[in-house]
């Protein structure tokens, strides 16, 4: 009988874990391919280019992000950003013995002037895609768009609906003060987005990450997190951030979510699950300080991973 009972307990257990998932998000830092797209900025990211990006390289890249996914947990979904394309994405998944049966990927071209766009892998078995777009804006001062698009999807598990959107706010080039209108226009239209799903639905599951070269004091992350609720935070890290820059580490990559998360049945968030990711492999000393292991540093090939690093949250479905 204490046998039946041990053994019935170690199931529920494992039950209970199976139900648990990650949804993620990863700067991967210039995912391109070799092959010369005449539409795109990508000369510097091909054998013959500056950086020498062979297909050598370029499998070294793919392996490295499928080493995080592997170790980061069941990924239920997954947003990224410096992607070249959607193939790239495709050969993420193709080459993961743990995805390339379930995984699929929504991406749209952006106008983005460095030729990079954002991505979002999830879970097909999980998760049934119902409906996905982008949202273009363009900068103060443009004539066009020139940025990347903030992309959305809609999807259903069971009985719930969950919307994710992936972003990458536009960088600091030329000073945080003076790009900061760049970044606040990206976020309105990120804002409005939200409002108009929240308006229909006020416990609506939404999900936003992304890069958003902005720390979360800064103006336009706060104008999200009017709506959502920040879960990457200072404490969620070993270093308190997701990125080195001059000396000291700050957030960068941000997952928020809406307070329909916050339920205790169905799909879920788990409380303080929010997480960025540092093994010792994504790290290297540099001139006395730990920071992120690049590829490139300049113009020479580390082999690294990325200068950011992976953040996540921990989902339960029921």
């Amino acid at each position: 009988m204490q046998k039946t009972i041990f053994i019935l307990f170690i199931l529920a257990t494992f039950s209970l874990k199976a139900q648990e998932y990650k949804i993620g998000f990863y700067n991967v830092e210039n995912l391109f391919d070799t092959i010369n797209d005449p539409t795109k900025d990508d000369e510097e990211f091909l054998p013959d280019g500056k950086n020498s990006w062979t297909g050598d390289r370029y499998m070294e890249k793919i392996n490295h992000i499928n080493q995080v996914l592997n170790e980061m947990g069941n990924v239920l979904a997954l947003g990224m950003c410096e992607i070249e394309n959607a193939n790239v994405v495709r050969d993420v998944i193709r080459f993961s013995p743990k995805m390339a049966k379930s995984h699929g990927v929504v991406h749209f071209q952006s106008p983005d002037e460095r030729g990079i766009d954002v991505g979002l892998i999830y879970d097909s078995l999980k998760l049934k895609l119902v409906q996905s777009g982008s949202i273009r804006f363009t900068l103060p001062g443009k004539e066009k768009p020139s940025s990347r698009d903030i992309l959305w999807a809609k999807f259903k598990t069971k009985k719930d609906t969950i919307h994710i959107l992936v972003n990458h706010w536009p960088s600091r080039r030329g000073g945080e003060q003076e790009s900061e209108a760049n970044r606040m226009e990206a976020a309105k239209y990120a804002k409005n987005y939200i409002d108009s799903v929240l308006a229909i639905c006020p416990n609506a599951k939404i999900i936003f990450m992304g890069d958003l070269n902005d720390h979360p004091s800064n103006n336009a992350p706060k104008l999200i997190a009017e709506r959502l609720n920040p879960q990457i935070t200072k404490t969620s890290g070993e270093f308190g951030g997701s990125y080195f820059y001059d000396g000291a580490w700050d957030i960068l990559d941000h997952i928020l979510t809406s307070k329909g998360l916050n339920s205790k049945k169905g799909f879920r968030i788990l409380p303080n699950s929010g997480k960025i990711y540092s093994p010792a492999y994504l790290l290297q000393e540099y001139k006395g300080a730990t920071q992120p292991f690049r590829t490139y540093g300049g113009k020479k090939y580390l082999g690294g991973y990325s200068d950011h690093l992976p953040v996540s949250i921990t989902v339960r479905l029921r």
